[in-house]
């Protein structure tokens, strides 16, 4: 009988002992349109918004917290090798691979490109070849300023592009709204040219209530048009396991999903071409 009190005593701590908590994965996101919207018009529609339930809901085994970051405090946190975080949103480049763990190719999207005001467009007609300009050769030619949003990647190819210009050719914005600032400071006159992408730029526009056939959008020379998103996570072993689950998902959300959730944001003429265009984006994988 005296074996009946311990039975019931180790019952009991069994009962009210904690459950094991999951590891919590923090999402950083920032407003990045047409993939996150956090205020106006769209808000919670863009693609990200939309596929980060569809993960989440897949991957129970972690406890998801979404996180608000600009560009610079997200890249700040992947690079802490001990905090367990995800990118939705990070292009591969070299430089983020020594700390990051990326996903599988997760979308393609139209590649960036030069956005100008119409009052200011002639100053790009030596650098045009149709449609594209030879952003390198402007830069040099002239003394104004290119406004990009501080930390971001805009490709390899137009990182690389970049990297040869001096600083001085460059207005860098660091804030949560960077390109959206980069837009207003345009539209004062106080920048010539902003570096961005025509979905997010288009999008920007509207919101700020200008009028879209006052701008005009140039692709680079050299860059190719697509150019793809992954999701990127701290490149520790939490980090590398959550990635090889996120790769498992990848196939149903990107051959259906995704496309047509980006398709939605480009231009009506746009949207057929990019549909039939994604079909072919994963082949050979």
């Amino acid at each position: 009988m005296r074996a009946l009190p311990l039975l019931c005593g180790l019952l009991l701590a069994m009962a009210i002992a904690p459950v094991q908590a999951k590891e919590r994965l923090l999402w950083l996101v920032r407003d990045l349109p047409p993939f996150t919207i956090f205020e106006g018009e769209g808000k919670g529609q863009g693609v990200v918004d939309q596929m980060l339930p569809l993960l989440i809901r897949q991957m129970p085994e972690y406890d998801h917290a979404i996180v608000r970051v600009n560009r610079a405090r997200g890249i700040q946190m992947l690079q802490d090798a001990s905090s367990f975080t995800c990118d939705p949103t990070l292009l591969w480049t070299a430089e983020r691979a020594k700390y990051v763990h990326f996903s599988k190719p997760t979308l393609g999207v139209i590649s960036g490109g030069l956005v100008v005001r119409n009052q200011g467009a002639a100053l790009l007609a030596p650098f045009l070849d149709g449609q594209q300009i030879d952003l390198k050769g402007l830069l040099n030619a002239t003394q104004l300023k290119l406004g990009i949003v501080a930390e971001r990647s805009y490709s390899t190819q137009i990182d690389d592009i970049l990297r040869q210009l001096p600083d001085s050719a460059l207005s860098r914005h660091y804030g949560n709204d960077a390109t959206a600032s980069l837009l207003q400071m345009q539209r004062l006159g106080r920048l010539p040219w902003v570096l961005g992408y025509w979905p997010e730029v288009r999008y920007l526009i509207q919101q700020q209530g200008g009028a879209l056939d006052e701008y005009q959008f140039h692709p680079i020379q050299g860059v190719n048009r697509y150019q793809f998103l992954h999701v990127g996570c701290s490149d520790s072993p939490l980090g590398r396991e959550a990635v090889a689950h996120i790769d498992q998902l990848l196939p149903t959300l990107r051959s259906g999903t995704l496309p047509a959730l980006y398709a939605r944001w480009l231009d009506p003429e746009l949207q057929a071409d990019y549909l039939e265009q994604s079909k072919h984006f994963f082949e050979g994988q």
